[in-house]
């Protein structure tokens, strides 16, 4: 197509919205880059060749944007964007390049590492540009129209403190489900078929939290070593749905494949939450790709170093440091935000390294332009809103330390369960603020319980099985050396790291894991379980699988007699949690008697029966500890408006080496206790029935062990 020709067909169009928006006749585009001299819109065919490019000639508020009649869904496409080519003043401007979209709503392709993709010359500085044109090895925005029938789909909307989150990943989950067809496992529509909803609803989870399904790409340095990114922590584009995930391919069907799979979950009564990497893009350091953000504006798009532009601002790790501080880039977020919950009905997100967006010029501002614009949003201030409140810059972690409206990632929640369980060396005061939601933490800023986001492993870390079953870790697979991966938390010290056939060994690390899952889901807070610790997954003692998209990550199905028991214990955990309103209260515990109550709503007790004086609360070492709930002390309402009322119930851990001798206090009400949890034999009771343990009465509670009583 001639550049005249082309002409004839343009019009001015629409600098709103911004990306590739179809109608009946057409399709308007639109692209911010404030430092660009010209801008042309290439358009590929299903192919991806046969390139024509058309310019874009109309600018306002430094919009570039134009209307081609003729061109609707389906349409591949990319940009040339030409300006100054200033590195030291962070410029990168490179017309040679094929840029994203930042607002495509579907890619096609993925990044040919041999293709010419740097700006610069390899091989030379990045200051010398490269001028070979590398459309072939870029992927393509698709045009998508917005024709999905959702027939009625409506979000579950389950308050957050009844939600149980499982953390998940799309491919990982089910890549080996046995009742699968194969050309469902790993996708989108394989984690909306039958078999897998079932699954999840017989757990009892409420909410699924996808690991990053924002289109990414995987590292070259990965490719070279047969390895891809598996996680998905390398985002390319926050709008489009990873294609790697969708049964039907890369072709612009993932993105109504998506929203099927969220209108299932939801039919199921099951939210969809997604995690975000807004923090960062793949493009890298000042050594990094020319792929989009970099070509379009580099200066406005990133956080640039001030003395010297040539060089990123990197609070990530990653090299870059998306700049949320630009009104341009904060409208990008928010509008890929709104965009997921309005078009794809996710919601809410969590989101990845948030204490970087949070930064105004250097410092973590829990009152800044992030924040705000999305309190005052009418659709994001409705949604569930996660952040993992700490990035690697200094001054970065902030747990606690977010405004209203957020939960947090709880890393002194898993810490803390993690030591006590280990070797019981956690403080009273520690253990107890933990266990009822972190009021230290969350309740002088007008939060509540459900602020924390409780676990006690995730994706980044051993599972389950291997935190207490290896001392070490085992991550020579990366390629690195064994160098990568925390090291914190280890030695569980069960005598023989890794798989066993000793007995007595392999029932500590069972009777360890109900532990874990039971003080979990007994805590106040929002319990959040990684996919698969609910079986006994293991991962040979990895504990970074970013990389390892193999039956090292993928979750296998095959269980043995005590993957089954441990899998039916957490089932009961999380129905009784749901049976027991006192182990999820909205509020905070206020520590005295209420309304009349025989109990006050929270107490705690020695073993001895007594109650923990102000000294052991301070100074001692919760080794063995009891905490009383008080359920007819609830002053809470359910949906219905109706006082939330529930049996008292009694928590007694002992997290020491040895047996410990406990003696419950005496019962103004004279009644006996049921025991409805324990997790020496794993059972869980549904109430009714079980052995009974009087006011008073001593009795001896093993070693690493926890009893839930019912009045």
């Amino acid at each position: 197509m001639t550049d005249t020709a082309t002409r004839q067909r343009v019009r001015p169009g629409s600098r709103f919205p911004l990306g590739a928006t179809p109608d009946a006749e057409g399709t308007n585009f639109a692209l911010f880059s404030e430092h660009a001299t010209r801008v042309e819109l290439c358009l590929f065919d299903e192919a991806g060749g046969h390139e024509r490019c058309v310019p874009l000639r109309e600018t306002t508020a430094h919009v570039w944007h134009g209307y081609l009649s003729g061109i609707g869904p389906g349409q591949r496409y990319g940009y040339r964007v030409d300006g100054p080519w200033e590195p030291e003043n962070g410029h990168r401007f490179n017309a040679s390049k094929l840029l994203i979209d930042p607002y495509a709503r579907a890619l096609t392709g993925q990044v040919d590492w041999s293709a010419p993709v740097f700006g610069y010359r390899l091989g030379k500085s990045d200051l010398v540009r490269d001028k070979q044109n590398d459309a072939h090895g870029v992927p393509k925005g698709i045009v998508i129209a917005d024709d999905f029938d959702w027939a009625g789909d409506r979000s579950p909307d389950i308050a957050l403190n009844d939600s149980v989150i499982y953390e998940l990943h799309v491919k990982g989950f089910t890549e080996r489900h046995p009742d699968l067809p194969p050309e469902l496992r790993g996708t989108y529509a394989g984690l909306a078929a039958p078999p897998v909803i079932d699954y999840l609803k017989s757990l009892g989870i409420t909410a699924v939290e996808l690991l990053p399904v924002h289109a990414f790409l995987d590292d070259n340095h990965l490719l070279e070593q047969g390895l891809r990114n598996y996680w998905g922590y390398n985002t390319i584009n926050f709008f489009a749905p990873e294609a790697r995930y969708s049964a039907g391919g890369d072709a612009g069907g993932q993105v109504s494949e998506f929203k099927g799979m969220v209108k299932a979950l939801h039919a199921a009564g099951i939210e969809v939450l997604l995690d975000v990497v807004y923090n960062h893009t793949a493009e890298g350091n000042h050594l990094g790709p020319t792929l989009s953000f970099r070509g379009i504006d580099n200066a406005s798009y990133y956080r640039l170093m001030p003395d010297e532009p040539r060089f990123y601002m990197d609070y990530t790790g990653t090299g870059n440091t998306l700049n949320a501080m630009h009104p341009q880039v904060l409208q990008l977020i928010m509008d890929s935000l709104r965009y997921w919950v309005e078009e794809m009905h996710v919601d809410g997100f969590r989101f990845d390294l948030a204490s970087a967006l949070a930064r105004e010029l250097h410092d973590v501002d829990r009152l800044g332009s992030f924040f705000d614009v999305i309190h005052q949003d009418p659709v994001l201030s409705r949604v569930k809103l996660i952040g993992e409140p700490w990035d690697i810059g200094e001054g970065g972690y902030m747990v606690g330390s977010f405004p209203p409206l957020w939960s947090e990632w709880n890393d002194k929640y898993r810490d803390t369960v993690r030591a006590y369980w280990k070797a019981g060396d956690v403080s009273v005061a520690e253990l107890a603020y933990r266990l009822t939601g972190s009021s230290d933490l969350y309740q002088g800023d007008g939060r509540r319980p459900s602020a924390s986001i409780n676990f006690v492993v995730a994706h980044d870390g051993f599972t389950l099985h291997d935190l207490v079953s290896y001392n070490d870790k085992h991550n020579e697979a990366n390629g690195e050396e064994n160098r990568d991966g925390h090291d914190h938390n280890l030695s569980w010290n069960h005598g023989v790291e890794g798989p066993t056939d000793d007995e007595e060994i392999i029932e500590a690390r069972e009777q360890t894991k109900r532990n874990l899952i039971a003080t979990l889901l007994l805590s106040q807070g929002v319990p959040m379980l990684a996919h698969g610790d609910e079986i006994g997954r293991t991962q040979g003692g990895n504990n970074n699988v970013y990389a390892q998209d193999n039956e090292t990550s993928w979750v296998n199905w095959d269980l043995d007699d005590r993957q089954r028991a441990l899998l039916q214990f957490t089932r009961e955990m999380i129905a009784l949690r749901e049976r027991h309103p006192s182990l999820g209260r909205p509020r905070f515990f206020q520590g005295r008697i209420i309304r009349g109550s025989p109990v006050e709503d929270l107490a705690w007790f020695r073993p001895d029966g007594e109650p923990m004086t102000d000294e052991e609360w301070n100074e001692g070492w919760a080794r063995a500890i009891a905490m009383r709930l008080g359920g007819k002390a609830l002053t809470e309402l359910d949906a219905e408006g109706n006082r939330l009322v529930d049996d008292d119930l009694f928590l007694l851990l002992n997290g020491h080496y040895e047996p410990v001798s406990f003696c419950l206090p005496p019962d103004p009400a004279g009644d006996d206790w049921t025991v409805i949890v324990d997790t020496v034999s794993g059972e869980v009771r549904r109430d009714g029935g079980g052995r009974t343990i009087a006011a008073g009465e001593a009795f001896e509670l093993p070693a690493r062990s926890l009893l839930l009583l019912r009045r």
